[in-house]
């Protein structure tokens, strides 16, 4: 994630380099906490699908998901997203500290990758489709919009760090602009 020959552009990279280790690190932990932890958020998972806790408006609750099988799949396909997602992310982290060769646009394309994954996961997944397709906002006990919208916030800031710390500083201008000084 280095970008040799800018002068600032060395601290970006690293900048980079920490910002996605730290969402690594943040997504690796939610990943082990929900394998090892299972049930906790399993029940989570099973009572957003099942809106049982929402307002129970009859016009949507036909959306409710109430099968077990069901609702431990999509809480097991969750736990598959967050571990694929936090491996990316550490590679991409050990990649661009190690900034071997081309190691910077590596490191940034997988970054890019572990970041988006993260981005369809806490936007898609939960912000739209658990906030509302299955009225997670309507709940007091199980609604989690507000942490779905700060890790989708914070991981858009990292993505934007990463690309940033790509792009190339504009060749110094030679003082003359090419213009007459009449």
């Amino acid at each position: 994630m280095r970008n040799r020959g800018n002068g600032g552009a060395g601290g970006l990279s690293w900048a980079a380099v920490v910002l996605t280790g730290i969402v690594a690190l943040y997504i690796a932990l939610v990943a082990f906490g929900n394998i090892t932890d299972f049930g906790t958020n399993q029940a989570y998972v099973r009572h957003v699908l099942a809106m049982d806790t929402t307002f129970k408006d009859p016009d949507l609750m036909w959306r409710a998901i109430t099968s077990h099988s069901v609702q431990d799949a999509a809480y097991v396909g969750i736990i598959a997203w967050e571990s694929v997602a936090a491996l990316v992310l550490v590679t991409a982290t050990a990649v661009g500290a190690l900034r071997r060769g081309s190691g910077g646009a590596a490191a940034r394309r997988l970054a890019t990758t572990g970041l988006l994954m993260m981005l369809l996961l806490f936007g898609a997944g939960f912000w739209a489709i658990g906030g509302e397709w299955f009225a997670m906002w309507q709940s007091k006990a199980w609604n989690g919009v507000e942490a779905a919208v700060r890790n989708f916030l914070m991981t858009g800031v990292v993505l934007l760090v990463v690309q940033l710390s790509g792009k190339s500083a504009p060749a110094p201008r030679s003082g003359k602009s090419g213009k007459s000084g009449k």
